[in-house]
């Protein structure tokens, strides 16, 4: 019977293949959309990126509240309802009382660059480790009663609908503030990789 050589696993060149792989073809591409979906938003709405991760987790909580009023009843229903609108206590506060940017001027534009090329050159693996958990944290959960299994599947649900989303928005690269235009908006996303 042969056994199987593992003595290439541990070659020095092995890992840094898997993450250059991992980064051109996983990383790369999810900022890129990141970008992209901020430049939409900002062309069309005309207010600050900061305001999409919040609003994409109200989208996402009200979208649990629904599913939570058709398929929960009873005390179950109850629990969910007030764990969700816990959930959206911090992105409400954050989009009523203003915190996030007001006004999308040239310096807060400035201010979110630099942050988002802080986040994209330090937090490479957390991004990825946050990206797979939310892969395989649907397939985890089980419980033995119905309310933890509830529950657990609506942590997940949530989880891997925002949590990606929000890791991803914060590295991309912002758009420039008012009408920057298409050529400025390509520049600045093709020297973000």
């Amino acid at each position: 019977m042969l056994t199987p050589d593992f003595s290439d696993v541990s070659a020095p060149g092995l890992e840094g293949r898997i993450m250059e792989f991992l980064n051109y073809y996983i990383d790369r591409p999810l900022l890129r959309g990141g970008s992209a979906v901020m430049h939409l938003w900002h062309r069309q709405t005309g207010h600050s990126p900061q305001k999409l991760s919040p609003l994409w987790n109200l989208i996402v909580i009200l979208a649990l509240l629904s599913a939570c009023g058709l398929f929960l009843n009873g005390p179950i229903y109850v629990f969910g309802l007030g764990t969700l609108l816990m959930l959206s206590l911090p992105s409400l506060r954050l989009l009523a009382l203003g915190r996030v940017g007001r006004i999308y001027d040239m310096r807060s534009y400035r201010a979110l660059a630099a942050t988002a090329t802080r986040k994209r050159e330090t937090e490479w693996a957390t991004r990825l480790t946050v990206l797979f958990t939310a892969i395989i944290f649907p397939f985890c959960v089980s419980a033995g009663d119905e309310a933890a299994s509830s529950f657990l599947l609506g942590a997940s649900l949530w989880f891997v609908l925002t949590a990606p989303a929000k890791m991803y928005l914060d590295a991309a690269e912002p758009p420039p503030p008012g009408d920057g235009g298409e050529q400025a908006w390509s520049r600045q996303a093709t020297a973000a990789v």
